[in-house]
């Protein structure tokens, strides 16, 4: 089994072998958990994507994986182990499983009168069914930062809440990165908390590792795993983020978070 394009490079050869044992029946698209061995992982077949008016059809298991070699380059580990693989229902995209771990979602949405201060960052605000004011917040944090980071250079149209996972040791990862690197401004996320605010240090060091391996590696395997003008665009957001320095605000006329929310 090869990835499009003869991306053999983005190809785990521990493949072989996947066993489906369940199916997570909320996802958009066919997801199903599996096992390789004794290793749980997430299997989203090509087969079960549903089209989309904005996404060319059959892409979306390759956009995971070109999400995971942008996270790989950046080297902040931000999405688990990922690659182009085959299954009982054909090629599509394996995950390594993350059992999330329990306490505080770094994502939530609490009375407005609660928001959790310090280290919290407010993205919106509005009332519940009963009418009472509440907010959507989200940690303050490193990881959360660099989730953001990536989601602006991929172009991520979809980071939902249900897609920050906590996991133990503090570790934050983010998954379902189907809906990334279209050529037009996309992106709709719960992560607008630092809307304006300087990127860090190590921040610009991680785009500009990105954005020099573009022109290497890391651009190669992404010719094979998207179009050439989502190669070029990926390429000129790094090269805007490097510029202004800045976490970016909402563009575009579409709506800047995902819906549902979480």
């Amino acid at each position: 089994m090869t990835a499009p394009g003869g991306a053999a490079a983005a190809q785990d050869p521990d493949d072989g072998g996947l066993r489906i044992v369940g199916r997570l029946t909320a996802a958009s698209n066919a997801t199903f958990v599996g096992t390789l061995g004794d290793v749980a992982v997430v299997y989203k077949p090509v087969a079960g994507e549903r089209p989309l008016w904005d996404f060319p059809d059959g892409t979306l298991a390759s956009r995971e994986v070109a999400t995971y070699l942008v996270s790989q380059a950046l080297g902040w580990d931000v999405v688990p182990r990922t690659w182009w693989g085959d299954g009982p229902l054909g090629p599509g995209m394996l995950q390594l499983w993350q059992e999330p771990d329990t306490g505080q979602d770094p994502v939530d949405v609490v009375p407005a009168a609660a928001v959790p201060a310090p280290g919290w960052r407010t993205v919106l605000e509005g009332t519940d069914e009963h009418g009472s004011p509440v907010a959507v917040v989200h940690e303050d944090s490193a990881a959360l930062r660099r989730m953001a980071v990536l989601d602006v250079l991929v172009n991520n149209a979809d980071r939902k809440g249900g897609h920050v996972l906590p996991v133990a040791g503090g570790h934050r990862y983010g998954v379902d990165h189907g809906v990334t690197f279209h050529t037009e401004p996309k992106l709709r996320t719960v992560l607008w908390g630092w809307v304006g605010e300087a990127l860090d240090a190590d921040e610009t060091a991680g785009v500009r590792r990105v954005r020099v391996a573009v022109d290497g590696d890391l651009g190669a395997a992404l010719s094979a795993l998207l179009a050439a003008d989502e190669v070029e665009a990926f390429a000129e957001r790094c090269d805007r983020l490097l510029t202004t320095a800045v976490f970016p605000g909402p563009t575009g006329g579409a709506p800047p978070v995902p819906w549902p929310l979480f």
